[in-house]
């Protein structure tokens, strides 16, 4: 699906946050050894929502929202799956979580550069979390590297 509007890379922006969540979750339960760690991911996912719902209400006007087109941004290139099969092990669920953190670092970073040229505060918000999300890999890389 083509992301058109300002309200539609919010909402995906959202879904990624939420199902990222839910991959966390399911980590989690499957594998608790770094649980807080990815509990603390979790909530970080919870502040991203909330991060990005805030700029767009206070910072997007009715008449950029009408006016402002994202091109480029299709979901395809950004969708991933939460669950976690029975014979994923662990280094192949870590190996998954970093794939997860880069789509959604890309996810923001496309958002942002698309969104430049208009906008002040969503590029920045959005920067700012592909730097979270940077950290996320950064953590999933150390502990898969453990493994070997």
């Amino acid at each position: 699906m083509k992301l058109n509007t300002t309200s539609a890379v919010i909402s995906f922006a959202k879904e990624l946050e939420e199902n990222s969540t839910k991959f966390y979750e399911n980590l989690i339960q499957k594998y608790p050894q770094n649980k807080e760690i990815f509990l603390s991911f979790i909530k970080e996912n919870k502040k991203n929502i909330v991060l990005v719902q805030r700029v767009y209400y206070e910072g997007i006007t009715d008449a950029i929202e009408g006016c402002f087109s994202f091109e480029g941004l299709d979901t395809d290139n950004y969708i991933f799956k939460t669950e976690i099969s029975t014979e994923v092990n662990y280094s192949d669920a870590l190996e998954n979580a970093i794939k997860i953190e880069e789509k959604i670092q890309k996810y923001y970073l496309d958002s942002a550069e698309a969104s430049k040229s208009l906008m002040a505060d969503i590029p920045r918000a959005f920067e700012r979390i592909a730097k979270r999300r940077d950290k996320h890999k950064i953590q999933m890389k150390s502990f898969y590297d453990k493994l070997y």
